[in-house]
């Protein structure tokens, strides 16, 4: 059985963490994918912090090769 995987929409996500109605694992996941790709870095500054303060805690990790 193939499964499908949402491709990860960063527009998406930010309107939805906007809102504050997500969990701390959707959270940290939507942060991976700003990481992953930079623009947590890119972004506005409370995007940068959180994505510092998701990692510290230990939910996500830092960026290994920023695009």
């Amino acid at each position: 059985m193939k499964t499908e995987t949402k491709e990860f929409n960063s527009l998406d996500f930010i309107m939805e963490w906007e809102t504050g109605d997500m969990d701390i694992h959707e959270e940290a996941e939507g942060f991976q994918h700003l990481i992953d790709s930079g623009m947590a870095w890119k972004l506005q500054g409370c995007y940068g912090r959180r994505a510092a303060e998701l990692i510290k805690a230990g939910y996500c990790n830092g960026a290994k090769n920023i695009k």
